[in-house]
């Protein structure tokens, strides 16, 4: 382990993709990571150093880094991150963390990625590199959001299926808008009544299928109690299971 527990990086750029949501990419010399593990951001406010975890987008070995996130009304770090600009300074906790990673997950047939709002970051990260397609025969993103406005990166999403073919399946989801293409509802809802097995054409079964889980804590929840249903329980080493999820909001 890094004895320094912070690394200082440089922003490079931050695009915006709706009034509330962001990416920002910072070049930072930090050790390697795995695919679906966060790193904390923080800023002197204050008179103290604020942090809070943010997950990878790019996959190991890509630079620069970099980060999904909302902005949290009345959070005292997020809005700030939304004003850095090319070339502020940011610091970076110098170990990367956190479970939902594949090395975690047992192998099987289909891996199921199941993300609400931010929570597609981890799940950028894993598809942008190459273990998920040489393990699992069918992969299923599912991406839920409030509204059309809030599905973000559809030009990497398409890049990989472009790569990738019929073995990536994207089923995309929105809870307040109604878009030819797009499921209309909550992803537990739609895992209790069969519309993502129908949608990717993908079996969701114990026998069959891992899922991870990331985003909204309420769907987290809700899921996890509608994978249960159909016999699913929460992966442990000890105690092997199908469903990964990993909550740090």
């Amino acid at each position: 382990m890094n004895a320094q527990p912070w690394i200082q990086g440089a922003v490079v750029a931050q695009r915006r993709w709706t009034d509330t949501l962001f990416s920002l990419q910072v070049d930072a010399a930090l050790p390697p990571f795995e695919a679906g593990q966060f790193t904390k951001l923080a800023l002197p406010i204050g008179g103290e150093l604020v942090a809070r975890p943010y997950s990878f987008v790019n996959s190991p070995g890509s630079t620069p880094h970099e980060f999904y996130y909302a902005i949290v009304p009345g959070g005292p770090l997020s809005p700030r991150l939304a004003g850095l600009v090319a070339g502020d300074a940011i610091q970076l906790a110098s170990t990367p963390a956190g479970f939902l990673v594949l090395s975690e997950v047992p192998d099987a047939q289909s891996l199921w990625l199941l993300a609400t709002g931010t929570g597609i970051g981890p799940f950028l990260s894993i598809l942008g590199g190459d273990v998920a397609w040489k393990r699992f025969r069918n992969v299923v993103l599912v991406y839920a959001a409030r509204r059309s406005e809030d599905l973000a990166y559809g030009e990497r999403l398409a890049s990989i299926q472009a790569a990738r073919g019929a073995q990536l399946r994207v089923v995309r989801m929105l809870s307040r808008d109604t878009v030819p293409g797009a499921l209309q509802g909550r992803i537990p809802q739609a895992i209790s009544g069969g519309g993502l097995e129908l949608a990717a054409g993908v079996a969701l079964d114990a026998s069959s299928s891992q899922v991870m889980l990331c985003g909204n804590p309420a769907m987290v929840a809700d899921a996890v109690v509608a994978l249960n249903s159909r016999g699913m329980k929460k992966h442990r080493r000890r105690d092997p299971g199908q469903i990964t999820v990993e909550n740090y909001w």
